[in-house]
């Protein structure tokens, strides 16, 4: 069988010679980026302002509905990584966003259906009221369930469409190539459109309109977005699953352990290590490197080890080839990485969840009108820093450093995460200021009550922009860059579970962030400065939160530097011989 490449990627089609696939590229993108677009605005329309709907619909107090979002956040996204490998080994990205979309439409149906009907959530609570009913666990099951449908949705439609629509692509041809990276391009407008859209209109719908209209509206689009996916069914090239790497992986580790008593030749160990490549493998040879050397042990031939007539070892569960070693090596040297992008995004999550509080307790009319910005819709402005920086960075900074360092990207993967590092530091010594003002003005000078919070600032809402646009532009620095790194710094079968890895950083952060809450509001209630996160911002010191935030994202800053310093980029036989 011939072999396909895609940045050293070879996958297997469904025909037997890639000469018989019809790729039809830009043909099938209105079927793909529509399908992306629609689905996009479902999810994100429902999710932007549940934090709102959680506190006014179903009465939860703000500590309690923080806490849903963000474990349900988080385990939407750690959902990914099993969305990946059920997707690899077995079922295939095209079944898999079949079965997904499906699921995240009757998801946001059912979460809809709560809005609708007066037996699926408390009574109303009106503003003056000071005790409100809370949810029964019957509502509270309902919404759960719609909460589940939406997890197995994200758990397949996250990992799986980005690499579906690259598959529709021929990469051994220069159009193919570059509508590859036209869809990339098309790829994150569409989610950044989508998200701007999500916050604004339909946010605005929800908070002004009506809850059931305004869940109702991002059902629609998603079921508009399943029927755009069907339709170009009988267009799509559909890549079979290769199986999952994770076998390869607990193969090195179960024999790396069994020779763990083995001693390496102190020079040049790679010329006796049991060196084989499956002559139909998708992965592209990968090179020695000397980190991780105890791992080497497992490709070490002993008198015990048999060799196949193809030259494959008898038993891979006694002898494991250096290719298979090293591909662990390149998930072990990720690792430290992702750990430090998952402290990274607290910054992103706190400008989703606190913000969002800090928005409803300010003054958010425009002007002298009496429209007010939705609390939720400020995060607009963070999805627009990103729109517009990302084409000047790559239009003008990128040529500009490519002069100065002679690199193609202008500065290497990591440095553009630090940059993207360096500025989330600033954007929460920026956030903590502005909360400062904006709650000594609600003390010294409030405009009004909001209802079951407290007083509303006299402080334009608008001073919340400039943590928000420092925050898009760490994303576009560090978050961008995380995705290109772990695309390109992972074995080709392993695509799948490494563009999950953001999605289970992204979980992290999420989680860490519901404990931090947690941990601050229970300790702080019984401190001489007072509760840091009460109900009422204006009595807490939510400056003192994000100051914290600010001291672990330096830290984080520091570690991610070491990280850097120790890291080997990955490097195939290609690669190498291209640098010669």
């Amino acid at each position: 069988m011939k072999t396909i490449e895609i940045e050293n990627m070879k996958p297997d089609y469904d025909d037997d010679d890639d000469t018989n696939i019809n790729y039809r590229g830009w043909k099938v993108m209105p079927f793909i980026i529509g399908n992306e677009t629609f689905e996009k605005l479902g999810a994100i329309g429902t999710l932007t302002n549940l934090l709102v709907y959680l506190t006014t619909v179903f009465n939860l107090n703000n500590i309690t509905a923080a806490k849903i979002i963000n474990i349900f956040s988080g385990s939407t996204n750690f959902a990914t990584l099993l969305g990946a490998f059920f997707s690899d080994a077995f079922f295939g990205r095209y079944n898999t966003l079949a079965f997904c979309s499906i699921a995240s439409l009757l998801g946001l149906v059912a979460i809809q259906l709560t809005s609708v009907f007066k037996n699926l959530h408390p009574p109303h609570c009106e503003k003056e009221s000071l005790t409100c009913k809370g949810p029964t666990t019957g509502q509270m099951a309902f919404l759960i369930s719609g909460f589940g449908l939406l997890l197995v949705g994200a758990a397949g439609i996250r990992p799986c469409n980005l690499a579906f629509g690259v598959d529709q692509f021929n990469p051994k041809t220069d159009s193919g190539k570059k509508g590859i990276n036209s869809f990339f391009n098309w790829y994150f407008f569409t989610f950044t459109f989508a998200q701007m859209v999500s916050l604004t209109l339909i946010v605005y719908i929800q908070s002004n309109v009506s809850w059931a209209i305004g869940l109702g509206t991002p059902a629609a689009l998603m079921f508009i977005s399943c029927v755009l996916f069907f339709m170009g069914t009988k267009l799509y090239v559909k890549v079979k699953p290769s199986g999952s790497p994770v076998t390869s992986i607990v193969q090195v580790i179960v024999v790396a352990v069994k020779k763990r008593r083995l001693k390496l030749p102190s020079e040049h160990p790679m010329l006796s290590l049991f060196d084989y490549v499956p002559p139909k493998s998708i992965n592209s040879k990968l090179l020695y490197t000397y980190q991780f050397r105890v791992l080497d042990k497992a490709a070490m031939i002993t008198q015990e080890d048999k060799i196949n007539p193809d030259g494959s070892a008898a038993d891979p569960w006694s002898l494991c080839s250096m290719q298979q070693v090293e591909e662990l090596k390149c998930l072990l040297r990720v690792l430290p990485i992702w750990f430090s992008a998952i402290l990274y995004s607290l910054v992103v999550v706190q400008q989703n969840t606190l913000l969002v509080f800090q928005a409803l307790q300010s003054n958010r009319r425009i002007g002298n009108s009496n429209f007010k910005i939705p609390g939720a819709s400020y995060s607009v402005f963070l999805m627009l820093s990103m729109t517009l920086w990302l084409p000047f960075y790559d239009r003008i900074v990128v040529p500009l450093l490519r002069k100065i360092t002679g690199k193609d990207s202008g500065i290497t993967i990591l440095q553009r995460m630090g940059v993207g590092m360096f500025l989330s530091i600033i954007c929460m010594l920026v956030s903590a200021f502005v909360e400062t003002q904006r709650r000594h003005l609600a003390i010294t000078n409030p405009i009004g009550i909001q209802p079951r919070k407290g007083a509303i600032s006299s402080m334009s809402g608008f001073w919340l922009i400039p943590q928000l646009i420092l925050a898009g532009l760490a994303e576009t620095f560090a978050s961008v860059g995380q995705i290109e790194f772990y695309y390109k710094q992972f074995p080709e079968n392993m695509k799948s579970i490494g563009g999950s890895l953001f999605y289970c950083g992204m979980a992290g952060s999420s989680y860490l962030s519901a404990s931090l809450i947690s941990i601050v509001h229970r300790t702080t209630s019984k401190s001489a400065t007072g509760n840091w996160l009460p109900e009422d911002l204006n009595k807490g010191r939510l400056e003192f939160f994000y100051y914290m935030v600010a001291a672990l994202e330096l830290l984080n800053f520091l570690y991610f530097l070491t990280c850097s310093k120790w890291y080997k980029y990955r490097e195939t036989s290609s690669t190498s011989i291209g640098k010669a």
